[in-house]
């Protein structure tokens, strides 16, 4: 519910006109729904829909269907968006027709370590699929923005994947869509406690990485990476737990006070636009 307001509440401030805010919602029973039923009352949300959902994919298929614009932009509550980023990128999609998909960098930040920000991108690996070095390449969907009318070919999530985005990139990067890359940055990250991703059983996520492997003649993210790496990697992982055990990052599972949250998010706003108040963004495609 805190993510959700906090979200809903900067979308609604900063909307612009041709501008559309889809809500799904998976019947909840935190006080959401009477929430988002009072601002589609008020005209501040323009669709909205209420009921129990399958999973996650099933509920991001619904609303995509329920979108009436051209461009379609995923907004997760927990997450952060930059906005005129987005608008760049929406632009540049409404002026190139042939453009199916665009993506960017983007920051990640967690909140047991909200001082903590990263920077993440798949530019490299754009590169190499555009020059066609590579038949596949994934990359997250919080950047992602999606032209409506190219769904009859590249589908909507799959809704057998836990690791939606993971599997929807994999399929329409194996299809040759039109993919722009931004070298701005959309979105912020947030990893919160008891995310859907981080609920997976080791052995689903494995099941599903066997499958996209086969499915889309992928490589893997790590496919460059010895084992030696590998094993230096999960030995300096165990390392670090052993060493700060009292890391928040390693001991806490429980979110921030509410009133803390707000502050957090307002840090991370600011921190994705003072990222994006620089020069020399493009867009390759």
């Amino acid at each position: 519910m805190p993510f959700l307001v906090i979200t809903l509440n900067k979308l609604i401030d900063e909307l612009q006109h041709g501008e559309e805010i889809v809500v799904v919602d998976g019947n909840s029973d935190d006080g959401s729904k009477d929430y988002l039923l009072q601002l589609y009352s008020q005209g501040k949300i323009h669709q909205l829909i209420s009921e129990p959902d399958h999973n996650q994919a099933h509920a991001w298929n619904k609303a995509m269907l329920m979108a009436n614009g051209p461009i379609i932009k995923k907004i997760i509550d927990d997450d952060v968006y930059d906005l005129s980023a987005i608008r760049k990128c929406h632009k540049y999609m409404m002026a190139n027709s042939a453009i199916d998909v665009c993506v960017s960098n983007h920051l990640e930040g967690r909140l047991t370590q909200p001082g903590n920000i990263g920077i993440t991108g798949r530019l490299s690996e754009f590169i190499r699929w555009k020059n066609g070095m590579e038949k596949t390449f994934t990359f997250s969907d919080v950047s992602m923005l999606l032209r409506k009318s190219s769904l009859s070919y590249l589908g909507l999530y799959d809704t057998q994947f836990k690791m939606m985005d993971w599997e929807y990139s994999l399929r329409i990067t194996y299809l040759g869509a039109g993919i722009a890359y931004y070298t701005g940055y959309n979105a912020l990250a947030v990893g919160t406690p008891g995310n859907v991703t981080s609920t997976a059983s080791k052995q689903l996520l494995m099941l599903e990485e066997r499958i996209g492997k086969i499915k889309y003649n992928y490589s893997g993210d790590g496919a460059d990476i010895s084992l030696y790496s590998h094993i230096k990697i999960r030995l300096g992982k165990i390392r670090h737990c052993l060493l700060n055990p009292d890391d928040p990052a390693i001991r806490s599972k429980v979110l921030p006070a509410e009133s803390e949250l707000k502050n957090i998010y307002s840090s991370y706003y600011q921190k994705l636009a003072e990222y994006n108040d620089k020069e020399g963004f493009e867009f390759i495609s």
